[in-house]
C-alpha cells in the first residue's frame, strides 16, 4: 500500500510539474527570442497579466476558449508593440519601459476586471484534459504524462518550432546576429529595428499565451496579480538556460517541479514547518539559481543596448563614393 501511495504521489507530482511549468515555458521561450535579438523585455509579468485578463474576458463573453486564446495573443501583440515602440523606435531604457509595462499590466487589468466583471464569480469552463487512446490508460505514465490539456501538450511543438526557427532558418540566423553584431546586419542591408520588432512581438505573444493558460486551463477565474511573479521567474529561467529554447523548456520543467512540490507538501502532515515556507519554494529556487549561475556565458553581446544607426555622409568623386 505504501508503494502504491508513493507511485501515486510521484505520478501526481510529475503531472502537476508539467502542467504548472506550461506558463513558464511559453514566457521563457518567448523571452529567448527577445534577448537573442538584444532586447531585454522585463515586462513579461505585465504581458502575462494582459493575456490572462484578455483570455478570460473573451472566453467569458463568447463562451469559447479558442476565442479567448486569440484575444490573449492579440493583447500580447499590442503590449509588445507598445514596448517595442518605446525601446526600439524611441530608444528609451529597456529596464524602465519593462517596469512600466509591469505596472500598467497590474493596474489596468485590475481596473478593467473590477469595472466590467464585478459578478463573474461563476467563472468559465476551462480546457479539459485530452484523452489519448491507450496512452492515457497506461499505469503510472498515463496519469503522469498523458492526461494533460491542449495547452500543456502545445508546449512541445512550441519548443521544437522555436529551435527550428532560431537555428535552422535565415530569420533565426539574422535575429541572433542582431543581438551579437547589429552593425554587421545593418551593413548587409537588413533592418535591425524590424528584426527586433519581430522578436519582441513573438516574445509578447508567447508570454500572453502563458498568461492565458492561467485563466483558461488552470483556474476558471481571473484574479488580480494571477501571474504571481511567473514573469520574473521566466527571466531567471532564460539566464539559467543559457538563452536556449530547449534549455528554457527543461529549466521551466524544473521550476514546475518546485511548484508541484510546494502544493503536494502543503497537503502532507508536516506540522513543524509553516506552509508559507512551501509557498516560497519556487521563489527561493529562483534566487538560488541566479546565485549559482554567475558567469554569463552565451549572453548576447548587445543585450539591453539600443542600436543607433550611424549616418555617414557619402562623398562621390569621379564616379566613386567614399
Amino acid at each position: 500500500m505504501e508503494d502504491l501511495a508513493s507511485l501515486s504521489f510521484l505520478a501526481a507530482t510529475i503531472a502537476a510539474s508539467w502542467r504548472l511549468a506550461a506558463p513558464l515555458i511559453f514566457a521563457s521561450i518567448g523571452e529567448v527570442f527577445s534577448e537573442r535579438a538584444g532586447v531585454l523585455n522585463i515586462g513579461l509579468e505585465g504581458t502575462m497579466l494582459a493575456g490572462a485578463f484578455a483570455g478570460f474576458a473573451a472566453a467569458f463573453t463568447s463562451g469559447s476558449i479558442l476565442f479567448g486564446v486569440a484575444a490573449a495573443i492579440a493583447a500580447g501583440v499590442l503590449v509588445g508593440l507598445l514596448f517595442a515602440f518605446f525601446t526600439i523606435t524611441i530608444k528609451a531604457d529597456q529596464i524602465v519601459v519593462g517596469a512600466a509595462i509591469n505596472l500598467l499590466g497590474l493596474g489596468l487589468t485590475a481596473f478593467l476586471f473590477r469595472s466590467y466583471f464585478p459578478s463573474a464569480g461563476k467563472g468559465i469552463d476551462i480546457a479539459k484534459p485530452v484523452h489519448l487512446p491507450w496512452l492515457s490508460d497506461l499505469p503510472f505514465f498515463g496519469e503522469a504524462l498523458f492526461r494533460q490539456n491542449a495547452f500543456v501538450y502545445s508546449t512541445l511543438p512550441v519548443a521544437a518550432l522555436a529551435v527550428f526557427v532560431l537555428y535552422r532558418t535565415s530569420f533565426g540566423l539574422t535575429l541572433r546576429a542582431v543581438g551579437e553584431h547589429p552593425k554587421a546586419v545593418d551593413v548587409a542591408g537588413r533592418s535591425v529595428a524590424l528584426y527586433r520588432y519581430g522578436a519582441v512581438l513573438i516574445c509578447s505573444a508567447l508570454a500572453a499565451l502563458g498568461g492565458a493558460f492561467l485563466t483558461l486551463a488552470h483556474s476558471n477565474q481571473f484574479v488580480e496579480g494571477i501571474s504571481s511573479g511567473r514573469g520574473f521567474i521566466a527571466l531567471a529561467v532564460v539566464v539559467f538556460a543559457r538563452w536556449s529554447p530547449i534549455g528554457a523548456f527543461v529549466v521551466s520543467l524544473l521550476f514546475g517541479v518546485f511548484y508541484a512540490l510546494q502544493l503536494q507538501l502543503q497537503a502532507q502532515p508536516v506540522h513543524f514547518l509553516p506552509y508559507q515556507l512551501f509557498q516560497a519554494l519556487p521563489y527561493l529556487m529562483t534566487i538560488a539559481a541566479l546565485i549559482f549561475v554567475r558567469n554569463r556565458v552565451g549572453t548576447p553581446s548587445m543585450l539591453g543596448v539600443a542600436y543607433k544607426k550611424e549616418l555617414r555622409r557619402r562623398k562621390c568623386r569621379e564616379g566613386s563614393c567614399f
